[in-house]
């Protein structure tokens, strides 16, 4: 009985367990034939002559008479066994599916089955796929060269570790002596089989001619297109071979070369046979075997047909074929696949438009897809295995991109639209299918019970069906109907069957069309997999990146076809080679990654491109380029001279937009069209999934984007560090911003999230390094600041002007290279501030600090020189003439002075950025600032130390200024001294504010002492010994917890005493800038939170500090108007 027989089941299994052996033979190959692959035993210098013994005797090695050649095996029998055990169990996988293959196929024979591709279609396609799949197998086994020396060492080591040889050895040895010639010995095999393998491929006929048409015909007969019949349009698309529509026309091709092959004897007898073979022939030069392994039929054909007697027309037949193919076959599939971009174009933009027309015409998109999917895949193992030829170029095709794009785009259609389709084809089965089907049944005259409980049960499975399981989203399962049928079909199939499926072809349309509306339902993707997978791509990465590459120039708006792509790659792996999938991810990813990181450098081109053009009409509108438009404008009123012979007067701004003709294409319109294509490409898919990784090609974009938009940056800051060049902040900000600018106009070709990528790049910028270890522009400016501006100011080359809010050049014979204004000024440092932020600046600030710190070690040396000296000093500062023999000692007090000043310059340029820093944050966030400052006035320095740090530490971060500096805290409390107490480090600091008191008479020795009214300080920077008097003695003393009003008392008072001693002099070297000296003490007391006038004239009189006011004021000659 055919019942007993379970042909379906076993054709479904051993289909399933023959695709798996045939990927680990496949895998094996490919392993043993790739020297960096291969297996370390048969690499091994010491297996060598072992190796070449077994492959002279295989497969009667003599593990006795010859052990000598053996002795490697012998000595790593373990590992030789762990090593090739796998290896040996997969061809006895290969054994174990011959002898299953031989009895089904012997099964079949018996029971005289029938076939027919468009009646009982699962059962003749899983037959002919099996034969194919077995060929296939025995094909790439007899490719491994290496099979003989892996079975050999295999159970050489059996025997040596257990006794006896591997029961299975002598078949395997068998099989393998009778493979070496693989054609021979399956032709031998499928002889008793020709009568159904001739039937199976004949069926053929009325399917495989209809398919391999020219574009001629298809573009005559409309092929898919929806608008050639406007009326029909809502007509569901069916016909009497459902499935053999979208059926792969290179599945067909392997069916028809390798059956005939198989089954030859056909080919001499029969018209119908030869008639078939012979355009299969003609249809390419090569078919896939599995992966990129290949079959090249005319040669194979040829040899095969040579050693058989009777065969000479045959020969010549293939040799006709070849030659046609050599010159039709590669335009035939060129004008094809462009027939199929037009077609699919078309068929894109209707569905688009209204998606409903997936119910009906959802036959036409999997035949869409199938036809595409034979197109791509004919060029690509042609492409790999190209013929000499004259015309080359039909096997390039420059436009491969754009057919991709059209198979991802129906795919994506369908995978959007899915419910739409489902409520369409639930209606259909349930309303229409279910009682065509029991029609169909009630007009059937025998039908048998088996048969008819089968029959019975597929009406009221469809019959149930109702169209709220899809809105509420019940999971749809008809995989036991199908099941039933595959069943059905088998049953039906075999002679003398009581219900034979050939006497009710009606039976089979209606079950056939069945079964494809139900996997429409519930197997979309399996649909998908069969009618569009292109994982080909995987196994010929060079053929890949080369159609990538020849698509990249003008097919810019489909190239994100070719990453999606990579999505099929997981699709065709095997559980029984999970070693290979492994393998196929990694390349997966690669590919993928390539991609979409040219894609993505493409367009970052083509944006930052578009965002210079637009920073150098910005650049133009500086006002640094304005002078010679206001100088003209003061004189337009004369006469014009004439430009000079040769001389090209310069275009004003906006002169680029002035065209007398628009079809003139600038090379910024270019660009927007470049642009356009390749934002359009990214919007194939927002994301997708490769090997469970999700892939989301914007992020590659953005990502791409932040790294030259921060290298961008930094080039324009032109910092140079020979000649210490750098541009304004001001300059740099105002680039920054044009960038900015046309990159938020990119949002409107893309949706991508700019401001975050803005933000990111800025943000990095803040830091002394960016994300990828690279120097950002707060490490330029600190530089440059550092080493050229405070490094010349510190010198007095450049002067800290307070009233004026800058540094200002001095006028001397060493020119510093640079205006200091320039890049000092208010509103240049309120731009470094924007340009470097909170962050930036704290860098700065800790740079500073370190130098700070510098100077103050040198100082406490300095101290610890004259350390008896300032201590009676400290105690004698109110007698006169003591003071003086004392001072007489005292030695390096103008090198003291010197480095306070330097650290007042260097706080002064602190405070200068910290004020500017406050404007800006006031300007970005004024509701965060004012509880900043509410709690700095709220807190005391008399409070707990650690929490006015951490306050004063919040505040200063904003711009604000503190009564204590927290980084000079920070930077004082971290310095080491060796061997030096707490207490020794108090004395230390009180004689250091000694020394620095004792020390100030001596300032006006210097000419450049003098108090400059214009400037509002000294000409040598000492007006910033206030701060640094100020800020050094509060961080000093509140690291050590001492009293800070105290100490600037007790320093007020010797400075007060030792200016006044000044005073009696009459010595007029010393006394010339007395009065500019006098000012120090008012500034010191104005400057300071600590003190106040009272305490000043409570020890140095105001008539002093008034007269002084008056005496430096006295020179200044002030002009009005």
């Amino acid at each position: 009985m055919a019942y007993q027989q379970k042909l379906a089941e076993k054709l479904t299994i051993l289909n399933e367990r023959g695709n798996g052996v045939l990927i680990r033979m496949n895998y094996i190959k490919k392993t043993c034939g790739d020297p960096k692959q291969r297996p370390a035993i048969l690499t091994d210098k010491n297996m060598e002559s072992a190796m070449k013994y077994i492959n002279k005797k295989f497969p009667n090695i003599d593990f006795r008479g010859n052990i000598q050649n053996l002795t490697g095996i012998q000595r790593q029998k373990s590992e030789v066994l762990s090593a090739t055990s796998s290896y040996y169990d997969s061809f006895l996988d290969v054994i174990e599916f011959r002898d299953h293959v031989y009895e089904l196929l012997n099964t079949i024979d018996a029971c005289q089955c029938f076939f027919n591709i468009a009646i009982n279609f699962d059962f003749t396609k899983k037959y002919l796929d099996l034969i194919i799949t077995y060929t296939a197998v025995i094909i790439i086994l007899s490719r491994i060269d290496d099979k003989k020396t892996l079975v050999g060492m295999y159970n050489c080591a059996h025997e040596m570790t257990n006794g006896c040889s591997d029961p299975s050895y002598p078949r395997l040895g068998q099989m393998f002596l009778e493979y070496e010639n693989p054609w021979k010995k399956l032709t031998e095999e499928f002889g008793p089989h020709t009568r159904s393998v001739t039937a199976a491929l004949l069926s053929l006929r009325m399917v495989y001619p209809r398919r391999n048409l020219p574009a001629e015909q298809w573009r005559s007969a409309q092929l898919l297109s929806l608008l050639s019949a406007p009326a029909a349009m809502l007509d569901p698309a069916c016909c009497d071979t459902m499935a053999c529509e979208y059926l792969s026309m290179e599945v067909m091709e392997r069916w028809i070369i390798i059956g005939f092959l198989l089954c030859h004897s056909s080919l001499n007898t029969n018209e119908a046979s030869q008639g078939l073979w012979k355009m299969a022939l003609r249809s390419g030069l090569n078919l896939t075997l599995i992966r990129d392994e290949v079959l090249n039929i005319h040669k194979v054909s040829e040899d095969l047909f040579d050693s058989i007697k009777g065969y000479s027309k045959r020969i010549a037949d293939i040799k006709e074929c070849r030659e046609h193919v050599i010159l039709n076959c590669g335009a035939v599939h060129r004008e094809r696949r462009h027939f199929l971009r037009g077609a699919i174009k078309e068929l894109i933009n209707v569905l688009e438009d209204e998606p409903g027309l997936l119910g009906p015409k959802a036959l036409f998109v999997f035949m869409a897809l199938s036809f595409s999917r034979d197109e791509v895949l004919w060029l690509v193992r042609h492409s790999e295995n190209m013929p000499k030829i004259k015309t080359p170029e039909d096997y390039i095709d420059n436009q491969m991109a754009e057919l991709l794009f059209y198979m991802e785009k129906l795919r994506g259609l369908l995978r959007k639209y899915n419910h739409v389709i489902q409520r369409y084809y639930v209606q259909y089965l349930a309303q229409f299918d279910a009682l065509a089907l029991n029609d169909t049944m009630q007009n059937m005259c025998v039908c048998p019970e088996e048969e008819s409980v089968l029959m019975t049960s597929f009406v009221s499975t469809l019959s149930a069906l109702s169209i709220k399981q899809v809105d509420n989203k019940e999971e749809f399962d008809f995989g036991a109907l199908r099941l039933d049928w595959f069943r059905l079909q088998a049953y039906t199939s075999v002679n003398k069957a009581p219900l034979s499926l050939m006497e009710y072809p009606d039976l089979a349309k209606v079950v056939n069309m069945i079964q494809f509306h139900t996997k429409i339902v519930d197997s979309v993707e399996e649909l998908l997999l069969e009618t569009s997978e292109l994982s080909i791509f995987c196994f010929y990465p060079r053929v890949f990146e080369k159609m990538f590459n020849q698509s990249s120039e003008e097919m810019k708006r489909y190239l994100m076809s070719f990453p999606s792509v990579c999505s099929h790659f997981s699709q065709c792996g095997n559980a029984l080679c999970p070693e290979e999938t492994q393998a196929m991810e990694k390349k997966s990813l690669q590919l993928c990654v390539t991609f979409l990181e040219q894609i993505a450098q493409q367009t970052s081109n083509v944006v930052l491109e578009l965002c210079a053009e637009q920073y150098n009409l910005n650049e133009k509108l500086l006002p640094k380029h304005c002078a010679e438009s206001i100088s003209a404008a003061r004189y337009r009123k004369q006469k014009k001279p004439m430009p000079k012979k040769g001389e090209v007067q310069k275009e004003k701004p906006g002169a680029e937009s002035l065209r007398k003709d628009r079809t003139i294409a600038t090379n910024v319109d270019k660009m927007h069209l470049m642009l356009t294509e390749l934002c359009s490409s990214y919007s194939l898919f927002n994301d997708f999934i490769v090997f469970d990784h999700i892939v989301v090609p914007t992020e590659f974009l953005l990502s791409h984007l932040e790294s030259r938009l921060s290298d961008i940056i930094v080039r324009m800051a032109n910092y140079n560090q020979t000649t210490q060049e750098i541009a304004r902040p001001s300059d740099l900000l105002a680039g920054i911003r044009a960038y900015t600018t046309t990159l938020h106009s990119f949002s409107s070709y893309l949706n991508v999230d700019i401001t975050r990528l803005v933000k990111n790049v800025l943000l990095q910028q803040t830091q002394p390094m960016d994300a990828r270890g690279a120097q950002t522009v707060t490490t330029l400016y600190t530089n440059w600041y550092l080493e050229s501006l405070l490094r010349q100011a510190s010198s007095s080359l450049i002067v800290h002007c307070p009233l004026m809010h800058c540094f200002l050049n001095q006028t001397s014979e060493n020119d510093p290279g640079f205006k200091a204004e320039e890049f000092s000024d208010i509103s240049e440092l309120q731009a470094l501030a924007e340009l470097i932020g909170p962050y930036g600046l704290k860098f700065l600030s800790e740079n500073l600090m370190w130098h700070i710190t510098s100077q103050i070690r040198e100082m406490k040396k300095m101290v610890i020189e004259n350390m008896d000296v300032l201590v009676q000093m400290r105690s004698s500062f109110d007698k006169p003439e003591e003071m003086s023999n004392l001072k007489k000692r005292l030695t390096g007090g103008e090198n003291v002075l010197k480095r306070m000043t330097i650290i007042g310059v260097i706080l002064s340029f602190k405070s200068m950025a910290q004020n500017c820093l406050k404007h800006v944050l006031r300007k970005h966030c004024p509701f965060l600032m004012g509880p900043i400052k509410c709690l700095r006035d709220f807190i005391s320095p008399e409070n707990d130390t650690k929490v006015t740090l951490s306050v004063f530490e919040l505040a200063s971060a904003a711009g604000l200024k503190c009564a204590i500096d927290p980084a000079l805290v920070a930077a004082i409390s971290n310095m080491k001294t060796d061997n030096t107490s707490i207490d020794e480090e108090y004395k230390l600091s009180c004689l250091l504010l000694v020394y620095i008191a004792v020390s100030l008479p001596t300032l006006s020795l210097d000419n450049n002492s003098s108090y400059s009214r214009e400037h509002g300080g000294h000409n040598n920077n000492i007006h910033c010994l206030a701060a640094a008097i100020n800020h050094l003695t509060a961080a000093m003393f509140t690291v050590q917890s001492k009293n800070i009003e105290q100490h600037l008392k007790e320093f007020l008072l010797m400075a007060s005493s030792t200016l006044l001693q000044l005073g009696q002099n009459i010595d007029r070297v010393e006394v010339k800038n007395r009065e500019s000296i006098y000012l120090l003490l008012h500034m010191i007391v104005d400057s300071s939170p600590f003190l106040s006038q009272d305490m000043l004239e409570s020890c140095f009189p105001y008539v002093l500090l008034r007269n002084a006011y008056r005496e430096v004021y006295r020179s200044f000659i002030v002009t009005l108007g």
